[in-house]
């Protein structure tokens, strides 16, 4: 049987703000463009959220169901859909104002048998919602590897003591964990990313992999640390990109039979090469996605 990869966390509806002061509506939220970059790369992935049966929730419902993403349980939990106004800079980087609902279910972790689980952003920290987050990791990890994208939220969360308390709780159940320079500086001011990256291992994490945008991206583990180099690219905007960017080193960890019941231990004995190599492949996935409008991360026939 095909492999499962289960992600978990939000879908909302991106609005962005054009220069004219229009918004174009775009599919999106950080779980569900993994999950849809994911399936691009032809994963089957299974995928558990929460949105309303209401108009912004139609144009999820069409938007996975075109990426081939199922989603797992019932997502109607909420009254009204998630949404996003997002503002785009002169150098293509997005600010954002949520209107966010995140609650969940409880997950029948015992009906599904993944063999990675990837979560993000608001769906590991925002409660009431966090709470069957955290209890599905604690369930499934040792059975699949665990992959955790900080990408803070601020404006939603604050980044006081709470906050990274809550973040930690969950870099704690991590095997991998991704985090933004601009992440780590949110939460931690008063040191540099990498010294943040080194702290973060040690709660648990195998490797912790800090993207820098432009400037590439550095990785650490209990034993090594390297860097890698971004592929240049002309950017449209940053929306999604660093959700593609954990796509695809989870789809490289699957490709590597990297993942499921053995892959923590096979994870800490990688070599040094291999973790850049790693995150290099999915610096190059990041690029296209940055190199067109929105959350639209490439298909395999693609790279």
């Amino acid at each position: 049987m095909e492999s499962v990869v289960l992600v978990i966390g939000e879908a909302l509806v991106d609005a962005v703000r054009q220069p004219d002061g229009s918004l174009v509506e775009y599919a999106g939220g950080s779980a569900a463009n993994v999950a849809v970059a994911l399936s691009r790369l032809e994963r089957r992935v299974e995928f558990v959220t929460a949105f309303a049966d209401d108009a912004y929730g139609g144009i999820l419902t069409r938007h996975l169901d075109a990426a081939h993403v199922q989603v797992f349980g019932d997502p109607h939990a909420i009254a009204h859909t998630s949404s996003a106004i997002a503002t785009i800079a002169a150098d293509g980087s997005a600010s954002y104002v949520f209107d966010i609902d995140w609650r969940l279910a409880p997950i029948r972790t015992s009906e599904i048998d993944p063999v990675a689980v990837h979560t993000s952003s608001l769906a590991a920290v925002l409660s009431p919602g966090c709470q069957e987050v955290v209890a599905a990791l604690q369930a499934l990890r040792g059975r699949a590897v665990v992959s955790y994208d900080i990408n803070a939220r601020p404006s939603i969360t604050g980044t006081g003591p709470e906050i990274v308390a809550a973040v930690e709780r969950v870099v704690a159940l991590a095997d991998v964990l991704k985090a933004s320079d601009e992440d780590l500086e949110a939460l931690y001011p008063h040191r540099s990313s990498e010294e943040s990256a080194i702290a973060l291992q040690q709660l648990g994490p195998v490797a912790v992999i800090v993207t820098r945008g432009g400037d590439g991206a550095l990785w650490v583990t209990e034993g090594g640390r390297g860097e890698i180099v971004s592929a240049p690219v002309v950017v449209a905007d940053t929306i999604g990109a660093g959700d593609t960017f954990g796509a695809a080193l989870i789809d490289a960890l699957c490709e590597r039979s990297l993942v499921g019941s053995g892959g923590r231990d096979a994870l800490k004995a990688l070599p040094d090469q291999e973790w850049s190599e790693l995150c290099s492949y999915a610096a190059r996935v990041a690029a296209i996605t940055v190199s067109r409008p929105g959350a639209d991360p490439p298909y395999k026939s693609e790279l």
